[in-house]
């Protein structure tokens, strides 16, 4: 009698996962059935069964063990998976970069920077891109001001409470030797200046040049460390020079590597999404914080009395996860297309999220990605955490953000740094007014209501275009708030057309 072979109830799993996929690209009956069970088939199975590096190699050369109990080579390979037809093929396809490529050598009479006047030390503010822009601009004014910047200190007293230093969520020692040319900086003060007497300055927003250098270097005549109380906004978005405008470039995309360990758990969640073929990152910002300065109904944070309705028909309110459900089908996206939700904890939890994951039940985050060791490092620091999220976020082959806060801001503007990856920025303010009439029962969902959407958006997936300036009768530091943010589109200052002249006037700013 033959002897039976054993088959392995993870290679089981493996092969019902393969066939469950392979399903989804039969039908939209059969996608969502089929992709729900695999992906609760991916989360699941014997204790400690998640991705993992092997044991037999050293964490820093990111390999992943990657048996068939995990996931077969023919869904490892996104080219194989198929995509019905030249529409659904659209939905994947970047922007066109217009031959758009970053352009931040400074100019030929830039110069490695001289003896210094003094020390500047900056205490950030804000959560992770935040801090990122904040410390960009402070290498810049460092640059002006002639000044030797010391590391930064990372904000430990906003809302998520995080003890992170810098070293801990940034590759320091690259972000040194990256600005050695530009500006001197150093770790830490010279011991006998630590508790020497120092100019504390809160910056005033927005400012150019002339500000700096008039108001704020003469006060190294007085004393030799300058402290900045806050790093935010505080260098103007435009009207600034030349090789300023690339030296901020080149520290909020090149200098501001993380941490090696951040990304290496970054890359490994980008291979496991991909895993699933092409995926959208949804920057879903339903997150307490967040709806309290929208006037949602929490009982924390909520420091002046708003109105929700009137915020959200003006669009300054983030999409809900049904929200972004809709939009997202009606723009022709599949059931079976794979979703990375980079948040924080969402208000709520799993109750708000319902109807989303119905939609769409490759619904992906950190914590499905990763096992529960792999996170313990990053887990009590929100700064990492969100550091993992916008690797994952950079690296998508579609982002969309449900509300233009700061790592939205951050991504889209890195996106379009690296050839102006697609990004859908939806436009909330029309979007909220179809909605209200789903709800009312006056419009369903259906053909025409995805084409009305496609049209409202045609225009909003990161194609090359000039940085918005400020709306037209705004002033004073209103007339600043209003423009787009430098780092949210870096053109046309540090990305240009080789073999084309500078300034492009066919290029229009909507």
């Amino acid at each position: 009698m033959p002897l039976r072979r054993k088959v392995r109830p993870a290679a089981r799993r493996a092969a019902l996962r393969w066939w469950l996929l392979f399903l989804a690209v039969a039908g939209a009956a059969v996608t969502a059935a089929a992709a729900l069970l695999a992906v609760a088939l991916h989360a699941s199975g014997s204790a400690g069964a998640h991705y993992r590096l092997s044991q037999s190699q050293p964490r820093e050369a990111e390999e992943l063990r990657w048996g068939v109990e995990f996931a077969p080579p023919q869904l490892a390979s996104p080219q194989l998976r198929k995509l019905d037809g030249a529409a659904e093929k659209s939905l994947w396809l970047p922007a066109p970069s217009r031959r758009f490529v970053p352009c931040v050598e400074p100019s030929p009479e830039y110069k490695s920077p001289v003896a210094s006047r003094g020390y500047l030390l900056v205490h950030t503010n804000g959560g992770l891109n935040q801090m990122r822009a904040g410390i960009s601009d402070m290498v810049a004014v460092a640059r002006i001001l002639n000044a030797t910047l010391i590391i930064p200190e990372l904000d430990k007293k906003s809302f998520w409470h995080d003890r992170s230093n810098f070293s801990d969520v940034f590759d320091e020692e690259h972000f040194i030797n990256s600005l050695a040319n530009d500006v001197k900086v150093e770790k830490k003060l010279p011991k006998e200046l630590v508790k020497a007497p120092k100019s504390v300055r809160h910056f005033k927003s927005w400012s150019g040049v002339d500000y700096y250098q008039d108001e704020i270097s003469p006060l190294w005549d007085h004393r030799q460390v300058i402290r900045a109380a806050k790093s935010d906004s505080r260098l103007a978005n435009n009207n600034l020079p030349p090789d300023i405008q690339k030296l901020r470039c080149r520290a909020f995309f090149q200098a501001l590597r993380f941490s090696p360990p951040i990304e290496a758990l970054g890359k490994l969640l980008v291979e496991r999404m991909r895993s699933f073929g092409p995926y959208i990152a949804l920057h879903l910002r339903y997150e307490k914080d967040m709806l309290a300065f929208s006037g949602e109904n929490t009982s924390y944070w909520k420091d002046k009395d708003i109105d929700p309705l009137e915020r959200r028909s003006h669009g300054y309110c983030p999409l809900t996860p049904k929200e972004v459900g809709i939009f997202l089908s009606a723009l022709g996206y599949p059931s079976s297309t794979p979703v990375y939700i980079a948040a924080g904890e969402i208000y709520g939890g799993e109750s708000h999220m319902g109807e989303l994951q119905s939609r769409f039940p490759i619904l992906m985050n950190k914590d499905k990605l990763a096992s529960a060791e792999e996170l313990r490092p990053f887990r009590q620091y929100a700064a990492q955490m969100a550091a993992l999220d916008y690797i994952v976020s950079v690296e998508s082959d579609v982002f969309i953000p449900s509300y233009s806060g700061n790592m939205a801001r951050a991504v889209a503007g890195h996106r379009r740094f690296l050839g102006h990856r697609k990004t859908i920025n939806p436009d909330r303010k029309a979007l909220v007014r179809l909605f209200d009439k789903i709800d009312s029962g006056s419009r369903k969902e259906g053909e025409m209501l995805s084409q009305r959407i496609k049209d409202i958006h045609q225009k909003r997936q990161g194609t090359p275009r000039k940085r918005k300036g400020p709306v037209s009768g705004t002033k004073g530091k209103e007339r600043f708030r209003t423009e787009e943010a430098f780092y949210e589109n870096p053109l046309p200052d540090c990305l240009c057309q080789p073999g084309s002249p500078a300034n492009d006037d066919s290029l229009v700013s909507i």
